[in-house]
């Protein structure tokens, strides 16, 4: 009887502590191998430490799970933690009373915590102009070059060296059509490859204002010669069946781990999906640019999402949320996270444990994200900051599609985007001046 009674009693305990446990909720929207990884680094950090329980829950696209947060916020029942693409950055930085600056979650919950530990490009562009770091850099990537070696060696191509310029990308792609490729190239995230990391690593303006990093009254600029000239190459490539538009976002990458297209632009983060999935040997390798444009390439700009901490929440619930966020930045976390996704090693530390380990040199390929980003950059080059971009990126979508189907040539369609982009970014100064 003792023993049953001393089972009950130890029962009770285990949900007792089990109740005392604080839920962190984490909305994201990384899927598949990626959405493995963050339920890994949830379960990881929950088995670590018993106050705090992390739970990740997948909210759909970047778009929804951003739409989905401000319906939560105005219900009053917001997550503590939610994730946001780059392109939102903007639009939360603005979103004065819906979220709490990272360094004062941080600093409130007594975590020790010094922006400078963090890479510069990476923290630059999460932290507002009085120096204050306002998101928690996570899936930070850039934009790489993919090529498929087998398909490389097939067409006669050297399979060490992917082209470097556009008009080697277009000779490659006319060897791998001869080879009877059906599709030589395609680009995922068209607008943020081929406009805004493209204006990047040429050191060209994407937009007035140090890209709407110095100011909300910023315009764009992406109907330049060079821009013209870039896309305008894309569409006669498009013409002769060397360039193959596969849609929008990243649904372009699910045609490179099949192998059916044997080059692409997109994100250091497909890394990992391409490591797990593909049947045959690839490369990674900067970005293809233009030769004749002084200062080409200078470097890229950051993609990926950061993590945002929404308002209202109890003291000791943000203290979990900062404990969560000091595991996060553990240098051994972030090497293996880096290791595992392609996405970019947030702080030093964890590049160069990386780099120690041998990573690099056995992995050929898997630096160039970070050797991209720690460039010296420029006010040109800083990264992209512009409100209601989220809306800006569908326009670019819009018109380069028409641009890809014969409707449109390079200048309308970037002329189109310029105006209907300057529309909406005068709308979101209007709007952010009455505030």
């Amino acid at each position: 009887m003792k023993l049953k009674f001393a089972a009950i009693a130890l029962a009770s305990a285990l949900s007792l502590g089990a109740q005392a446990q604080t839920e962190i909720q984490w909305w994201h929207s990384m899927t598949a191998v990626n959405g493995e990884w963050v339920n890994d680094l949830a379960k990881e950090f929950n088995a670590s430490q018993k106050e705090y329980k992390i739970v990740p829950t997948w909210k759909g696209s970047y778009d929804d799970s951003m739409t989905a947060a401000v319906a939560a916020f105005r219900a009053g029942n917001a997550p503590h933690i939610l994730q946001v693409f780059e392109v939102g950055t903007a639009t939360m930085m603005a979103s004065k009373g819906a979220i709490v600056p990272v360094g004062k979650v941080m600093t409130d919950a007594g975590q020790k915590f010094d922006p400078s530990v963090y890479v510069p490009a990476v923290a630059g562009y999460y932290t507002a102009p009085n120096g204050q770091m306002l998101s928690f850099p996570f899936n930070s990537s850039t934009t790489v070059f993919y090529y498929n070696k087998d398909a490389f060696k097939a067409a006669g191509l050297d399979t060490e060296k992917a082209p470097t310029t556009w008009p080697e990308v277009a000779l490659a792609a006319a060897k791998l059509k001869a080879s009877g490729h059906k599709c030589p190239i395609s680009i995922s995230w068209q607008g943020w490859t081929q406009l805004e990391s493209f204006s990047a690593w040429h050191n060209v303006e994407f937009a007035t204002k140090q890209n709407g990093l110095a100011g909300l009254d910023a315009r764009m600029k992406i109907n330049s010669p060079l821009h013209v000239r870039h896309i305008e190459n894309l569409s006669n490539m498009a013409k002769q069946g060397l360039f193959v538009y596969k849609g929008r976002g990243n649904v372009p990458e699910a045609s490179f781990v099949s192998g059916e297209c044997a080059m692409m632009t997109t994100s250091s983060g497909f890394y990992g999906n391409v490591k797990k999935n593909a049947k045959f040997n690839f490369g990674l390798a900067p970005l293809p640019y233009y030769q004749d444009v002084p200062g080409a390439p200078q470097n890229t700009v950051i993609g990926g999402a950061s993590l945002w901490v929404m308002a209202g929440k109890k003291p000791e619930e943000y203290k979990g949320v900062a404990t969560f966020f000091n595991f996060l930045s553990k240098p051994e976390v972030q090497s293996a996270s880096h290791k595992r996704t392609g996405y970019l090693p947030i702080t030093t530390a964890a590049f160069q444990l990386t780099e120690k380990s041998g990573f690099y040199k056995e992995n050929p390929g898997t630096d160039v994200a970070v050797n991209q980003m720690i460039r010296k950059v420029t006010d040109k080059s800083r990264g992209i900051r512009l409100g209601n971009y989220v809306q800006i990126r569908a326009i670019e979508d819009e018109e380069l599609e028409q641009v890809w189907a014969g409707k449109k040539t390079a200048a309308e369609a970037l002329d189109s985007i310029v105006k209907r982009g300057n529309e909406l970014l005068e709308r979101f100064e209007k709007a952010n001046k009455q505030k």
